[in-house]
């Protein structure tokens, strides 16, 4: 049993969006995933990432068919904002966030972990979603956006992963600036980069991959 965080270079880049394809296809796999959205903030009512997750994965994995969408988050917070900024209370409680993943590994063959906005995104004071990731034992799958700048933000966020010596695959998610990206963007990623795939082309043989090897590169 094995968990996969799916992480981003920040906000809006489509985490959710990869993991509810990575459900789809792992099952096509005869892969049962799970899902986990330890803490999911800006929630006023129910939490829109974490339903999302629950509900695909209770039509693959029956181990989650009795779970709510609380049994898969850890914390929900009101302000749309860094964990550490939304929980303005000082309620989390990072070992409870450790035993939640631990407790929902155990009904899945591959636990998808999604975090919220980037890798640096603090937790507590001093805690970021990196240290999570690392301190779960978790491989990483960083989603990286299509627009403008990008290049930036990818190869920040891959330092990032490779200074915690996390193991990790990266894809784009082709959706803002999709007419751009193949000029702007995608030259400097063939060149340097010639195994990138996308979220829209890649995510089957990516499911396969894992399927066979269970393995991941950095």
């Amino acid at each position: 049993m094995k968990s996969l965080f799916i992480t981003a270079t920040g906000t809006n880049v489509g985490k959710t969006h990869t993991t509810l394809k990575l459900i789809e296809a792992l099952a096509a796999q005869g892969i049962r995933p799970g899902v986990y959205k330890p803490i999911e903030t800006g929630v006023t009512d129910t939490p829109h990432d974490a339903t999302a997750l629950l509900n695909a994965c209770q039509h693959v994995n029956p181990n989650f068919q009795s779970l709510t969408t609380y049994d898969i988050t850890a914390y929900t917070f009101e302000l749309p904002a860094a964990p550490f900024c939304a929980d303005t209370d000082g309620v989390i409680d990072l070992q409870y966030i450790v035993d939640k993943h631990d407790m929902l590994l155990k009904k899945c063959d591959i636990l998808l972990v999604e975090g919220a906005g980037g890798l640096m995104v603090p937790l507590t004071e001093t805690y970021l979603t990196v240290h999570l990731i690392k301190e779960l034992g978790a491989r990483a799958l960083l989603v990286t956006p299509s627009r403008l700048g990008c290049i930036n933000d990818t190869l920040l966020s891959m330092m990032a992963l490779r200074s915690f010596d996390i193991p990790f695959e990266w894809c784009v998610n082709l959706y803002e600036d999709r007419e751009d990206f193949a000029k702007v963007t995608q030259p400097y990623y063939d060149a340097v980069f010639p195994e990138w795939w996308s979220v829209q082309n890649g995510i089957d043989d990516f499911s396969r991959r894992f399927a066979s090897t269970s393995l991941f590169t950095s």
